[in-house]
């Protein structure tokens, strides 16, 4: 199934995007969020379009799209989850996962433009495979239990600014991470029968020119180990977010220019969709 959330900020509406139709899911849920998912929302939803339930959205390209998530409770990072961004980040590839955490308040929509943070000399981008815990996760006893804890799957823009991140961050990465709109998702959350995630193509570019192209498989840590890994140190909520690292290509390896006011920033992963943001200078209307 493939879900989404259509309207302006703040007061999105839940839809089912299904065989080219758009579904409004009031019937069955107020948005695509922790209740959603704890309360069996995939298999309501399926059941309310069987029944004639579920309206088309007539207006629905003309809206918005919003992140296909509502605000969630955490965003968990991993940090050179491949091994050539490893390497052009000067890094040997980690032996066990490196996290860290972005506010859940920087998830804004896959068009929204954002803000070029005040202060920021080396803006990033970092195309990424998301992962919406649908399951309560804790202590997981392998990874085998993994994709049962799993709702979906969003591409997102781990945007960073490296300045930030690296030179005044006091040792740790989340300063770099944070600003608003740093985490663009969407435009849609796709259920894990309907993709396989160990083999999915990434890629970006910035004013239409390439930068990142690689394939989940290259992960260092699969899906299913870091859920497992990351249940072991905290527990992991349904709607949470876990991003799972980004492939070569960025920035920060020094092949490319850091993202300024005017630039367009294109992330894609087959599947999930392509998002693009467009990079301003001022205050960006609150999401």
């Amino acid at each position: 199934m493939r879900f989404a959330r259509l309207g302006p900020a703040g007061s999105e509406i839940p839809v089912l995007l299904q065989n080219g139709h758009t579904y409004g899911l009031t019937p069955v849920t107020t948005d695509i969020d922790s209740e959603f998912w704890t309360t069996g929302g995939p298999d309501r939803v399926r059941a309310a379009l069987e029944a004639g339930e579920l309206k088309a959205v007539d207006d629905a390209e003309s809206l918005r799209i919003g992140a296909p998530i509502a605000r969630p409770s955490a965003i968990v990072c991993v940090g050179m989850n491949y091994v050539a961004h490893a390497a052009e980040s000067g890094s040997a590839p980690p032996e066990v996962p490196i996290i860290f955490l972005k506010p859940p308040n920087t998830v804004v929509g896959p068009y929204d433009d954002v803000q070029i943070p005040r202060g920021a000399t080396k803006t990033d981008w970092e195309v990424e495979l998301g992962i919406v815990i649908g399951r309560r996760a804790s202590y997981l006893s392998s990874p085998d239990e993994s994709m049962d804890h799993i709702a979906g799957f969003v591409a997102a823009n781990d945007l960073s600014e490296r300045s930030f991140q690296l030179e005044i961050s006091g040792g740790q990465w989340s300063k770099g991470k944070s600003a608003a709109g740093f985490c663009p998702a969407g435009p849609w959350l796709v259920t894990p029968d309907e993709l396989d995630h160990r083999a999915l193509s990434l890629r970006s570019w910035v004013n239409g020119e390439p930068r990142q192209d690689s394939n989940t498989k290259d992960m260092i840590f699969s899906v299913e180990h870091l859920v497992h890994d990351l249940s072991q140190y905290l527990v992991l909520e349904p709607g949470d977010l876990i991003l799972t690292g980004t492939p070569q290509g960025v920035g920060f390896s020094g092949k490319f220019p850091y993202l300024v006011a005017g630039d367009v920033m294109e992330i894609e992963i087959d599947g999930l969709g392509r998002q693009h943001q467009k990079f301003v200078t001022g205050e960006v209307s609150a999401r």
